[in-house]
């Protein structure tokens, strides 16, 4: 099990292979491929499996397919009724299938909330991986991957906070698989920031501090879904991004962090 305070402990020197066996040994799950629904308005890659889903039917092309339609019409009735107010035959219905058929594909209910979530994770994950990918070195580089993730979270802002209300109706083992798929892109941060506090740019990113300033960027980027009713009305999203990489640019330049 995941034990508090020992998920991500840096070595004494930031040397390339400290910050690859941090990233690496931590928080780079592997991704498997075989389901990612489109969640509706949220277009999103054939990125997570099936295997860890019981299922009769042999053809995993036709279990992909199949439960991709389930889920799409599941995670509606989720946002819009909650879980627990929504029943499975709700769900076969919404998605043009008989009872039976859907239990051919989920065990229940859980397993659909589950593959929903797995799914949102894969998408938000998706989104950072690429903006790393683009970016160059420096402030730079960290604002154009807080700028993606803090758009990504606005793009599927119901679908966060809907994790964050039904995944305690999960299964332990499902709630686990939760709290380490948002800790592996919490690892994304750390990795952008492990990078940039070897190269020297930002002063105020010391090793001890390296994994409480990636947590308080993926609180940054979720507080735009949970207070949304007050921060829409102020700020525009481009306002929110902008102050808000201001403010971790500060919080990691701050030479105050040496003590």
């Amino acid at each position: 099990p995941l034990e508090a305070g020992k998920l991500v402990r840096p070595a004494a020197a930031l040397t390339t292979e400290t910050i690859s066996n941090w990233t690496e040994s931590k928080f780079r799950a592997k991704l498997w491929r075989g389901f990612i629904p489109s969640l509706t308005k949220v277009k999103m890659q054939d990125t997570i499996g099936t295997r860890d889903i019981p299922t009769q039917v042999k053809d995993p092309d036709l279990v992909q397919r199949r439960r991709r339609q389930i889920a799409d019409a599941a995670v509606q009735l989720f946002i819009e009724k909650g879980f627990h107010k929504t029943t499975t035959r709700q769900i076969a219905r919404a998605a043009g299938s008989s009872i039976g058929s859907l239990y051919e594909y989920f065990t229940s209910k859980e397993d659909i909330l589950y593959m929903v979530c797995e799914s949102i994770h894969a998408e938000v994950e998706r989104g950072v991986t690429e903006a790393m990918s683009r970016a160059t070195a420096g402030r730079e580089a960290l604002a154009g991957v807080i700028r993606e993730y803090f758009t990504v979270c606005h793009r599927m802002s119901d679908f966060i906070l809907l994790i964050y209300q039904e995944s305690q109706s999960l299964p332990s083992q499902w709630q686990q698989r939760v709290l380490e798929n948002e800790l592996r892109i919490t690892g994304l941060f750390v990795e952008v920031l492990a990078r940039i506090a070897a190269s020297g740019e930002l002063p105020g990113i010391k090793e001890q501090y390296i994994e409480l300033a990636a947590h308080n960027i993926v609180v940054l980027g979720h507080m735009w879904t949970f207070r949304r009713w007050y921060l829409g009305r102020h700020y525009s999203l481009e306002d929110y991004i902008d102050r808000q990489t201001t403010f971790i640019h500060k919080m990691c330049s701050n030479k105050k962090n040496d003590k």
